[in-house]
């Protein structure tokens, strides 16, 4: 089958080098005979951008792996542009695969290739449509998320769903290890759906709307800790802002981040917010229900650490209002 894969971030690299190593499964087809033969015929990603302090440009993740096995790579700045649709056809491809691209495709895309263009979401569509659907699975306290393969249509993550594969979040799952499983899941899924679409057995579940939710994209400021929440919507958040944008509050007035914290059973009388305990190894503060154990954090200009080594070399007492 020949392909033209798009996708930009990390999320889409196993699934490209799964395209590239692993197609059609078995491994009679060789990675030099594929590339060879065009089984990988572009990679689509979005334009180079600069980054870092000395405003160096880099590459998408995408791109690093494509020029790693020399294949061609398109940047158009618009995916609408006349003349990439144009070059898109000339290529001919049997399939386009799309992961994590970050623009929406037009019909004049979506209608060129033979078998469709085929997405692969992080999420067990219906629920979850839209940009963060993996950190939102967290945020919102699920039990199980997956990987849809679906085929595109021009509503965003609307179209009929060909094949899902489940996986069961962790007590301690963040939005990052989360990703990591999933980005895996989703290069194996991908090959049994190319599979059943080259032997004709792929079907077209179509989505039940009304059980849909929109994932929207985070901001740094979702990450800010209201304390009257419960304790569980919080240790929520902890986790599904970890790694990026991350949960925050201030402690005497400099921004901390929380990156680990437990729930407990206890309920202080003190106001949310309030820093009711402090020991050897954790911070308490009381919340809207329940009280919450902070474990791990990061003052602003310092490193991540335990509580227990942040208490060596910083004084916090009982009574403190964290977020002000």
């Amino acid at each position: 089958m020949k392909a033209v894969f798009m996708g930009t971030p990390d999320f889409a690299v196993p699934t490209l080098a799964a395209l590239i190593e692993n197609h059609e499964v078995v491994g009679v087809v060789t990675l030099q005979a594929l590339i060879d033969h065009h089984e990988v015929l572009a990679v689509v990603t979005q334009p180079d951008k600069q980054r870092g302090r000395g405003k160096k440009m880099q590459f998408p993740p995408v791109k690093e792996k494509a020029v790693e096995y020399d294949i061609p790579v398109y940047q158009p700045q618009r995916a609408r542009d006349e003349e990439f649709i144009e070059e898109l056809k000339n290529l001919n491809p049997d399939v386009i695969v799309v992961v994590a691209y970050g623009q929406i495709l037009p019909e004049s895309i979506l209608n060129i290739p033979k078998y469709g263009c085929i997405n692969v979401h992080g999420s067990l569509l219906p629920k979850y449509r839209g940009a963060a659907p993996i950190q939102w699975a967290v945020l919102d306290g699920e039990e199980k998320t997956g990987i849809t393969t679906m085929y595109m249509e021009k509503g965003l993550d609307t179209g009929d769903m060909i094949d899902k594969a489940e996986v069961v979040l962790d007590k301690k799952e963040t939005a990052g290890s989360l990703h990591d499983k999933l980005m895996v899941l989703g290069a194996d899924l991908l090959l049994e759906t190319l599979k059943k679409l080259e032997d004709g057995t792929a079907v077209r579940e179509k989505q039940n709307d009304e059980e849909s939710c929109y994932a929207k994209m985070l901001s740094k400021d979702m990450g800010q800790i209201d304390f009257t929440k419960s304790a569980r919507e919080i240790e929520c958040l902890i986790r599904g802002m970890n790694p990026w944008p991350s949960a925050y509050t201030s402690l005497d007035g400099k921004t901390m981040k929380v990156w680990e914290a437990d729930v407990l059973d206890a309920q202080s009388k003190e106001e949310p917010g309030t820093i009711v305990e402090v020991n050897k190894k954790e911070i308490i503060v009381a919340t809207g229900s329940n009280d919450l154990a902070l474990h791990e954090i990061q003052l602003a200009g310092k490193k991540r650490m335990q509580v227990q080594a942040f208490l060596l070399g910083y004084q916090v007492e009982a009574g403190t209002k964290l977020g002000e």
